[in-house]
């Protein structure tokens, strides 16, 4: 079985990757891809989600070494549907990202093969912030003040302003 998955993934959860400059185990990697299939379902976007994550953890700046998943947080609190609150985003877990740096203790789901392809080569952006939009496509910002305009918009958007 193990064999089987690692012909399949193409990884293997047992060895070291150097992913855009940090040395990440592979059960790390499965982990990390594990985030990026419940973050999005475009195919085109996966490999912008995983540099994101990776710009975070790789990040000097002790705000943004948080990875903010909200799929993190769905998992911990076992919620697969509806907004999440500011009160989930406090939730105790060492699922939830938005507490704690890094990626989780263990993957969140089984992570499909472009998930995986996107956590070993993930695009090579200066991103650190997405956000989900009404179509389902995210927009991806460099800085929390572009990140927090989009949010704004978004929310306008959806008030029907």
């Amino acid at each position: 079985m193990y064999d089987r998955f690692r012909e399949k993934a193409g990884l293997d959860p047992k060895a070291r990757y150097n992913i855009n400059g940090m040395n990440l185990s592979g059960y790390s990697v499965l982990k990390l891809a594990s985030i990026i299939e419940k973050e999005t379902m475009l195919d085109r976007e996966r490999a912008k989600v995983s540099s994101v994550f990776i710009n975070r953890m790789k990040s000097k700046e002790a705000y943004e070494k948080r990875l903010e998943s909200c799929a993190t947080v769905r998992y911990a609190l076992n919620k697969k549907q509806g907004a999440l609150t500011y009160r989930d985003l406090r939730f105790e877990s060492p699922y939830n990202t938005y507490i704690y740096i890094g990626l989780p203790p263990t993957p969140i789901c089984n992570p499909g093969v472009k998930s995986i392809e996107a956590a070993l080569r993930p695009a090579v952006t200066d991103y650190r912030y997405f956000v989900l939009r009404e179509n389902g496509e995210h927009t991806f910002s460099r800085t929390l003040e572009e990140h927090n305009a989009v949010v704004r918009r978004n929310r306008a958007l959806r008030q029907g302003r």
